[in-house]
Formats: C-alpha cells, sequence, structure tokens
C-alpha cells in the first residue's frame, strides 16, 4: 500500500512532473516568462489534476474499462472548460495572455496518466493527495522557472502581478537591478530550455549529495553496531 507521505515525496521531488517524468513541457516552455504566468497556468494544472483525479476515482467502479480512457479526457475536457470560462470571466488579461495553453490542459499527459495509473486504482483520498503533490510540484516548477527568465530578462519580479491579482498589486513589482537593459534570450523559447535543464542539473545534484550522504549515515550505523 502507498503510504500518503511517499505519494506527497513522489509528487513533490522523486516523480515531480516537470523535472523527472518531463511531462507537459510545451506549456512549461511556452508561457513561463514571468512569474506571473508561471502561476496562473500552475494554478489551472492543479486544479484539474485535483478534480480529475478526485472525480475519476468516484466512478472508477462504474466505468468498463474497455472505454475508461475516452471517459476519463471527457472528465478532463469538462474539468478544463470550466477552468478556462471561470478566467475568461475574472483573470480575462491573465487568459489573454495563457491563450491556447489553458485549453492544451486537456492534452497535458501528466493528468491523464495520474487519472490512469493512480486515480482509477486507489481512493478518493489518496487520489486527491496525488492530484495536490504532483499539481503543487509542477506549479513550482513553472514558478521556478518563470522567476528565473523574468530575473535574467528584465531584472525585474512580479511585473505581472495585476493580471491576477488586480490593479492593487502593480505595487509588487520588484526592480532587482537599476539601469538594467535585459537579456532577451531569457524571454525567448531557447532561454526557457536554458533554464529548465539547469533546474533539473540542481535537482540532480541534490539527488546525490542526499545518496552520499545516506550512503555515510548508514555505513556509520553500521561500525556503531559493530562496536
Amino acid at each position: 500500500m502507498t503510504s500518503y507521505r511517499n505519494i506527497v515525496r513522489d509528487g513533490f521531488w522523486t516523480n515531480n512532473v516537470g523535472l523527472v517524468q518531463l511531462l507537459g513541457l510545451c506549456p512549461l516552455l511556452a508561457v513561463t516568462g514571468t512569474f506571473i504566468n508561471g502561476l496562473g497556468l500552475g494554478v489551472a494544472t492543479l486544479l484539474t489534476l485535483v478534480a480529475s483525479n478526485v472525480i475519476v476515482s468516484l466512478i472508477r467502479s462504474l466505468v468498463r474499462p474497455e472505454v475508461r480512457i475516452p471517459v476519463f479526457v471527457l472528465v478532463i475536457a469538462s474539468i478544463v472548460t470550466l477552468i478556462e470560462l471561470t478566467m475568461s470571466a475574472w483573470f480575462y488579461e491573465l487568459y489573454k495572455v495563457l491563450g491556447i495553453f489553458i485549453p492544451l490542459i486537456v492534452t497535458n499527459c501528466s493528468i491523464i496518466g495520474r487519472a490512469e495509473a493512480f486515480a482509477s486504482k486507489n481512493s478518493v483520498g489518496k487520489s486527491f493527495v496525488d492530484g495536490l503533490s504532483m499539481g503543487l510540484g509542477f506549479m513550482l516548477v513553472l514558478v521556478a522557472l518563470g522567476s528565473l527568465r523574468e530575473i535574467t530578462g528584465t531584472g525585474a519580479l512580479f511585473s505581472q502581478a495585476h493580471l491576477m491579482f488586480g490593479d492593487a498589486a502593480r505595487s509588487l513589482k520588484l526592480v532587482l537591478f537599476d539601469d538594467y537593459g535585459g537579456f532577451l534570450l531569457a524571454v525567448l523559447p531557447p532561454g526557457a530550455f536554458i533554464g529548465l535543464g539547469l533546474l533539473i542539473a540542481l535537482k540532480n545534484v541534490i539527488d546525490r549529495r542526499m545518496q552520499r550522504r545516506a550512503v555515510r549515515h548508514t555505513a556509520v550505523a553500521g561500525r556503531v553496531a559493530e562496536a
């Protein structure tokens, strides 16, 4: 039985959608030019993952195996449509910026993958936690990449906060480098590939250090036990 702790660890780190599975790369690379863009798409993807996992888990005993994939796609498409309509009504400027990548959440392999591989085989509670942890893990990658590209490309952060939080949030903009001419490559698609590569490399470095530390602790514990 998979524990809740393992589910959370997989979603955030061990099996992170963006850094390990490398799924959903099209929107991840296309719209993460700023922190707010990454956050907006991340929240939409998170809501889709949580809602689809819960609904699939609830109906898993009612769906015949031969039609489960079309049914799962229909569930995901319905959820994404509701999110798209909500964004167009309440966050229209952000909705225009994200554009086609909101409806394209339907085709995100990680969402149908979690519905098929996990939610269709587990309880509602575990499916909810799986969708939440996978969604948050993916959103953190989107936000980190968006922040990295925005800072490197423009020397500022939270420059479009008003798109998500209203006009009062315009004051949240942080200018980190005065008289900064900008770095065009960072805000272009090649900059997204480079930024994602750096994040993946950083994760691999952290994983290797954690493994070496675990090996040392095991060796020390073994010598103490022998003594």
